[in-house]
């Protein structure tokens, strides 16, 4: 893998793979060996970018990547976490508050045990907190050494916009990427994600260019049992009677079809396509087994055909989300009623 792209505009060159490790822990791979051989098997493949996130089994993730990368490889990764998930039960454990940030900060440095994070994200955004409250903890970190650049994740187009007003007219660290939902079946970040990222020099690593799976040759029209093991957690996005993922499965068939057709897996064709888009820095893959990373690969080196990329976007329109679930935030604005009435009556 020697095809390294450009971070936005920082100077850094990544592999178009990111290393997912959500996976890794409790939540997906309980055995932490495996898990290390797995990270490794990754960077002799040349996949240089590691992410993960204080939240992922609650630490266990973030300890697993330091383990491996204790053993002199911490330099030839380029190692991204992210904050603002629950930890733990305490109220104040969790957020985008400087009080948490400067805190948990910390926490995952010592579990990751490195001095330094390179990118440091916020997980989800928090308009209960002022923004710039968490940029100027954020730029505090960076000008004490203990941050390279920080980032955001599931971000909504004006909050993109409103996080470079904030760095340049109050003077604080700019974000530098923008980590967003991505995939043949969740393609609403075309709409203005991903436009704004570019006009604004931002790296974007998408999450999820599998689709939760859905993308990997396990989904079929006909399906009425969920087969994840996310099912239980997100049922809006994985049970297959519903009707937003009826829709999915008829895309997953076509799509299937089309890769046949085109000599490629559906894992390749699908990572292929989120690597195809000009905004895409590197795309994250989340293995929980070393067969599952062999898989996804060779994705990296699949160009795809004009013919292919207008035969998917016939199958799934371009800016099309075929389920709302899918699109990893719901602003306050439309989860909550009372943010839309005047009065409960």
């Amino acid at each position: 893998m020697v095809d390294y792209r450009p971070f936005g505009r920082t100077g850094v060159l990544v592999s178009p793979l990111t290393l997912g490790a959500m996976n890794f822990g409790s939540r997906g791979n309980p055995d932490h060996d495996d898990s290390i051989r797995i990270i490794h098997r990754a960077l002799d493949e040349g996949i240089n970018v590691i992410d993960t996130a204080d939240v992922y089994s609650q630490g266990e993730s973030e300890e697993i990547v330091g383990r491996a990368l204790a053993d002199g490889r911490r330099d030839e990764v380029f190692l991204a976490t992210k904050f603002h998930g629950q930890i733990g039960d305490s109220p104040h454990h969790r957020g985008n508050s400087r009080r948490w940030i400067v805190r948990e900060v910390e926490q995952s440095l010592r579990r990751l045990g490195t001095d330094w994070i390179d990118l440091y994200q916020v997980h989800r955004p928090e308009p209960e907190t002022d923004f710039d409250e968490t940029l100027g903890a954020l730029s505090d970190l960076v000008h004490q050494g203990k941050v390279r650049y920080i980032g955001t994740s599931t971000f909504e187009p004006s909050a993109i916009v409103e996080g470079q007003w904030i760095a340049q007219r109050r003077g604080r660290e700019r974000v530098v990427s923008e980590q967003p939902p991505y995939s043949i079946l969740a393609r609403a970040v075309e709409r203005e994600v991903l436009p704004v990222a570019q006009r604004y020099g931002l790296a974007v690593i998408p999450w999820s260019p599998l689709a939760g799976g859905w993308l990997a040759g396990r989904y079929h029209r006909g399906l009425t049992e969920p087969i994840s093991r996310r099912a239980d957690r997100f049922p809006g996005r994985f049970d297959p009677r519903l009707p937003a993922n009826v829709r999915k499965l008829a895309a997953v068939e076509a799509l299937g079809t089309l890769a046949a057709e085109a000599g490629l897996s559906l894992i390749h064709l699908a990572i292929a396509f989120v690597l195809e888009h000009p905004a895409v820095s590197s795309a994250i893959i989340g293995p929980r087994t070393l067969e599952h990373l062999e898989s996804q690969l060779g994705a990296a080196k699949v160009t795809l055909s004009r013919d292919v990329l207008d035969r998917i976007d016939e199958i799934v329109p371009p800016g099309t989300t075929l389920n709302p679930a899918d699109t990893g935030y719901q602003p306050p604005a439309l989860a909550d009623p009372a943010a839309r009435r005047r009065s409960a009556g």
